[in-house]
């Protein structure tokens, strides 16, 4: 199977975990029918630790690889933790930064934090380090690596950012052109998250950590409800339904962190 090239071995791999995930999905959301939310984080923890299991399996039966995490960039070791950090910061302050400079510009109101915003920073910390990890051993991870095995490196940070936006826009038709200018910021974040990769000795722990802390930071202002919008720009502008990258100003930011990581000379690739 490994002599197939990239596209077939990627149908062959979300086939096969499709067999594996429905029979056990479906009967989930039937139960939880009336609790919708309950059945997604169930079902998609599910999903992740089939995944767990699959990687591995596929990484020995497929190419032969008996530490196929290692490869993917999941390495344990004082600098991957240490660059996790690192991106955590990065994302938690461009995430931040994005709203300080929409209030600045009065597009926001900062309202008064409640007295549960510590439970909702440490269960967003939780939320957000738990979706990075998730979605960098994915895009990151597995997808980049298959891609790699076949591709130059040029093509793969294309590919595998264009492959990341359209795995994020499978919703219906109507939803896809009302939130359109979220496609080119997705890419512009995949572009960023490979680029971050390769100048960090292809390790996945600087991507973990970008990705958690723009998760976190935008779970610690929204569901902290920090901010109001004062309606003085339009919402294509600051971000449409309250999302920061669903917006002009989000793809401004996200060019500066692609900008930001492709010049890293703290990084391993600036060094050498």
């Amino acid at each position: 199977m490994s002599s197939f090239t990239a596209p077939v071995r990627l149908l062959i791999f979300i086939g096969v975990l499709s067999i594996l995930w429905l029979p056990l999905a479906i009967p989930i959301y039937w139960l939880l029918r009336y609790d919708s939310n309950l059945a997604s984080i169930l079902t998609m923890a599910l999903l992740f630790v089939e995944l767990l299991f699959f990687w591995r399996f596929w990484g020995k039966s497929v190419h032969n690889e008996a530490h196929i995490f290692a490869r993917y960039g999941l390495v344990r070791s004082s600098r991957n933790s240490q660059e996790f950090l690192k991106g955590l910061a990065i994302g938690l302050w461009f995430c931040l930064g994005l709203f300080i400079v929409e209030a600045l510009l009065g597009w926001i109101e900062v309202t008064t934090p409640s007295a549960s915003l510590l439970k909702i920073v440490v269960e967003g910390w939780l939320s957000a380090v738990g979706i990075g990890l998730a979605e960098e051993l994915l895009f990151r991870g597995w997808l980049l690596d298959e891609l790699q095995r076949d591709y130059d490196k040029k093509t793969c940070i294309y590919l595998s950012a264009t492959i990341f936006a359209l795995a994020h826009f499978l919703k219906p038709i109507t939803e896809i052109i009302r939130t359109a200018v979220t496609f080119p910021a997705l890419v512009l974040l995949g572009i960023a998250l490979v680029l971050a990769k390769y100048r960090h000795g292809d390790r996945l722990g600087i991507c973990i950590g970008i990705h958690g802390g723009l998760v976190w930071g935008y779970y610690i202002v929204n569901v902290g409800e920090l901010i109001e919008y004062s309606d003085r720009v339009p919402v294509w502008v600051t971000g449409i339904d309250g999302n920061p990258i669903a917006g002009v100003m989000g793809l401004i930011f996200l060019a500066g962190l692609t900008l930001i990581v492709s010049t890293d000379e703290h990084s391993d690739a600036a060094r050498s």
